[in-house]
């Protein structure tokens, strides 16, 4: 089983905040995330990832979103298999990120 780190909505919004520049890749469906996304994020659909690995920087951080943080989970595990640098995920999703 490969091995990806996590992030918590607040450390990801005091990042943010900050200005720092952080790859987001919303894993949502479609009417999920028109309800709103994480400004900057990049949407592609968990299961168009392996159709959509180019879109995917592989090397430094990453940070995956979905509703509350499963979706996301698979998809860090499944592109750490791939030997992708540095997928993250963020904990308690959107459903966390909304609470903030």
């Amino acid at each position: 089983m490969s091995t990806f780190e996590t992030t918590t909505v607040e450390q990801l919004k005091a990042r943010l905040d900050a200005g720092e520049k952080i790859h987001l890749i919303d894993v949502r469906e479609d009417d999920e995330v028109a309800q709103g996304m994480i400004p900057g994020a990049v949407h592609i659909p968990l299961g168009t990832i392996p159709q959509r690995l180019d879109e995917i920087p592989r090397e430094g951080e990453v940070v995956f979103i979905c509703r509350s943080g499963g979706r996301s989970g698979r998809a860090c595990e499944y592109l750490a298999e791939l030997g992708f640098e540095k997928p993250v995920n963020m904990l308690g999703g959107m459903l966390a990120w909304n609470e903030l």
